[in-house]
């Protein structure tokens, strides 16, 4: 079933009395329209379990930072970018901090021309307000020539937008995936490739082997996409770049921006500041 859940803003209530909804989007995804749209307000901590769509999905946070999570990968969500994700693609959405999120759904014959993969496209201002446009339809069914024009301009944006850097790659060997696991949750573990080989009872030069071929990336680059991806939250919740820093493993200010400029294009300071221009 094509789920939704989407947390109730409750400002005068009781955590206890605030409710969590569960919306059926079969009706939504049965529409006549090739783009339609919702928008939902997740707390800080919510998850959305594993579920999938029919038609294709982008997932835009309007405010906060959403992760995406796949099979295939992690994706991170912040205002400057969105999530592109084929039909019938399972995931599941965890939200590090408060977010208003919007998602917009592309009828599977219009999605194939997308994207063949699931990645993260940077959002321009003009993609940004047909995302809200779409999203904040009053009738996601009735077709007419605004509702036309723009699922269409959209579509023609999602063609032509770059790729963005803010997948990880997920393994699929479960052993990998243990130590994947062990990492993301703790960005600033330093543990060595040879220590876990150790633990895993198996040769540095197996792991190393093992690890590649089992995410597509080396051992030390994904720890380091990882630490980078990590402390995006903690940049847009304001915390201090050299906290930020040492909390994501790096030993000083001046390495951790060295290695989010390469990553990312900009300093920790940009990031920040080009992603309270889009709030």
């Amino acid at each position: 079933m094509d789920i939704l859940f989407i947390q109730t803003d409750t400002m005068n209530s009781t955590p206890a009395a605030t409710e969590r909804k569960l919306f059926d989007l079969a009706d939504l995804e049965s529409s006549a329209l090739a783009v339609v749209g919702v928008v939902a307000r997740y707390e800080a901590g919510q998850v959305v379990p594993e579920h999938r769509h029919r038609r294709g999905h982008l997932i835009y946070a309007a405010e906060g930072i959403l992760r995406i999570e796949a099979a295939t990968g992690r994706w991170l969500v912040p205002p400057t970018a969105a999530v592109w994700l084929r039909p019938e693609t399972p995931h599941r959405l965890m939200t590090p901090v408060t977010v208003q999120a919007q998602g917009i759904y592309i009828r599977e014959d219009v999605a194939v021309d997308l994207p063949f993969e699931d990645c993260v496209l940077h959002v321009s201002p003009l993609l940004r307000e047909l995302i809200n446009a779409i999203a904040h339809l009053e009738d996601q069914h009735t077709q007419s020539r605004r509702t036309t024009l723009l699922g269409d301009l959209l579509v023609e944006e999602l063609r032509s937008k770059p790729r963005l850097p803010f997948h990880l790659p997920w393994p699929v060997d479960p052993e990998m995936q243990q130590v994947c696991q062990a990492l993301a949750h703790d960005p600033s573990d330093s543990t060595t490739a040879d220590m876990w080989a150790g633990r895993l009872a198996m040769s540095t030069k197996t792991f190393y082997r093992r690890f590649q071929r089992s995410t597509g990336v080396t051992f030390g680059k994904w720890r380091q996409q990882m630490r980078l991806m990590s402390s995006l939250a903690m940049l847009l919740q304001g915390t201090p770049i050299t906290r930020v820093a040492l909390s994501s493993g790096y030993e000083s200010h001046s390495a951790y921006a060295t290695s989010f400029r390469k990553q990312f294009g900009c300093s920790p300071s940009a990031f920040v500041a080009a992603s309270e221009t889009e709030l």
